[in-house]
């Protein structure tokens, strides 16, 4: 940026607002132009609009984030197995990590014997390791599946990188629901909701609360709001799906349909920052907002 933008740029942020509009409609006088909405005029210095979401989803796919462990309850891989069927009967495919273990094995499991499609997104040095290790035994298996066994409805989409796992799932993805995971899946989770609050897509996030796993972190989102780091309204990013009061019937309830009924009656959350995720650096631009993420 030059030193003249960066004192254009300087200039336009110590005007208040009054100024600001002031200025704007004066400009668009002289042009004969309106403009179309206020909240244009915080990237007048740019000369840029902010970015628009798609109102239509271009996949009904689903991406699924949860553990390469199976947990320690049998309630955790009887959720997975009923969000796979699910999905299937949903008429809805599958995005997901690509391993074969733990809940993670479960899920894709499921949709396959329903007849469903999968695709699974894995980092080559995972690949190449001989599949994601199970944190809780340290071990390589099973292996990640390149090839379901006479399945021509899985493709494994094979990427560099983790973030490109995470951008290639999201990308595939008109939803996100979570499962109960570690570290992995407490990140993903977490940044697809912060993709939402800055206006990178507007994507459901739906999260099952088997076993009452995600309580501490819904109490995590309450407690920032309390504390003055997330706005209020935006707790409603995420939706956590709770079973019954008895745990004893987590095992038994029927999470997949929970899930998908949380999907159908999703209502987005407005972004409540604005930013231009099409630009690129030398005044280029890109359609994808997911490959700025």
């Amino acid at each position: 940026m030059t030193h003249s933008s960066l004192r254009t740029l300087s200039s336009w942020f110590q005007q208040g607002p009054t100024t600001r509009k002031r200025t704007k409609a004066r400009a668009d006088q002289r042009t004969g132009t309106t403009s179309p909405n206020a909240a244009l005029n915080i990237s007048a210095p740019f000369n840029v609009v902010m970015t628009v979401q798609k109102t239509e989803p271009e996949t009904r796919a689903v991406a699924v984030f949860c553990g390469s462990s199976a947990g320690n309850s049998p309630a955790f891989k009887k959720a997975a197995e009923s969000l796979g069927k699910a999905i299937v009967e949903a008429d809805r495919s599958l995005v997901y990590g690509g391993g074969s273990a733990g809940i993670m094995g479960a899920v894709s499991n499921a949709v396959t014997e329903a007849g469903g499609s999968v695709v699974g997104v894995a980092p080559f040095a995972m690949v190449a390791a001989g599949g994601e290790i199970d944190q809780t035994k340290g071990v390589h298996q099973p292996h990640i599946q390149l090839k379901a066994n006479g399945s021509d409805k899985v493709q494994t989409i094979v990427v560099n990188s983790m973030h490109e796992r995470k951008a290639e799932m999201a990308k595939r993805s008109c939803a996100f629901i979570a499962l109960p995971g570690g570290y992995g899946t407490f990140e993903e989770v977490l940044e697809v909701v912060c993709w939402s609050q800055v206006g990178i897509h507007s994507k459901p996030v739906i999260v099952l609360n088997i076993r009452n796993f995600y309580n501490p972190l819904r109490e995590l989102i309450r407690n920032g709001i309390y504390e003055g780091y997330i706005l209020e309204k935006n707790e409603r990013l995420v939706h956590f799906v709770d079973g019954p009061a008895d745990l004893a019937e987590h095992e038994s309830f029927d999470w997949g349909k929970a899930a998908m009924e949380a999907l159908e009656k999703w209502e987005g959350v407005a972004a409540s920052h604005f930013y231009n995720w099409h630009l690129r650096k030398e005044g280029k631009t890109d359609d994808d907002t997911l490959s700025a993420a």
